[in-house]
């Protein structure tokens, strides 16, 4: 598990530092200004979406990307040479025991099918293991098929149904908690 945290250099002056953990296919990073739009639009188009994205908030979280900002660690998913998805951290105090992450994926629709996801998943993983965090976990709808196999095709460990966890049209659906 061998990630790099590096810093940019532009023209001779240390520009704000974007987190470049590169991949084979994909570089995870921070947000550049004029991505809020795409990341809005995207939210507003996500089947996984509860509600009406909040632009100021989607604002917040990318002008503070790249470093932990209030319990969050969020970073943009660079493949092609575009932003084809978005994934976090998650690790707020008195919400979680010292030492344990959530961590969250959206991959936009125009980047899926491609194994952006997987990849993601595994660098920012193995990033979060090797700097202080020795668990790492996520949860999915059990309807979401693609994301449970990125899951045990990583090697995650199934540790059970959160009932009811989240908000789904009228009812709430069941989601599968895993961890690393």
């Amino acid at each position: 598990r061998s990630v790099a945290l590096l810093f940019i250099e532009f023209g001779g002056a240390l520009e704000q530092p974007e987190i470049l953990v590169r991949g084979r296919s994909i570089v995870l990073r921070q947000y550049r200004p004029g991505e809020l739009d795409g990341v809005y639009d995207a939210r507003r188009r996500s089947k996984h979406s509860v509600g009406e994205p909040d632009q100021d908030l989607i604002r917040r979280r990318i002008e503070n990307s790249g470093g932990w900002f209030e319990g969050r660690l969020d970073v943009a998913i660079e493949g092609a040479g575009q932003l084809v998805g978005t994934l976090d951290a998650r690790a707020p105090l008195q919400a979680m025991p010292p030492g344990v992450c959530e961590i969250g994926i959206e991959i936009f629709e125009e980047g899926r099918g491609k194994g952006f996801g997987t990849e993601a998943i595994r660098l920012f993983s193995d990033w979060l293991l090797d700097n202080g965090y020795p668990r790492v976990q996520a949860s999915t709808d059990l309807r979401n098929v693609a994301m449970r196999r990125i899951f045990e095709k990583l090697g995650w460990e199934f540790e059970g149904v959160l009932r009811a966890f989240m908000p789904d049209g009228a009812g709430r659906a069941d989601f599968g908690l895993y961890s690393l």
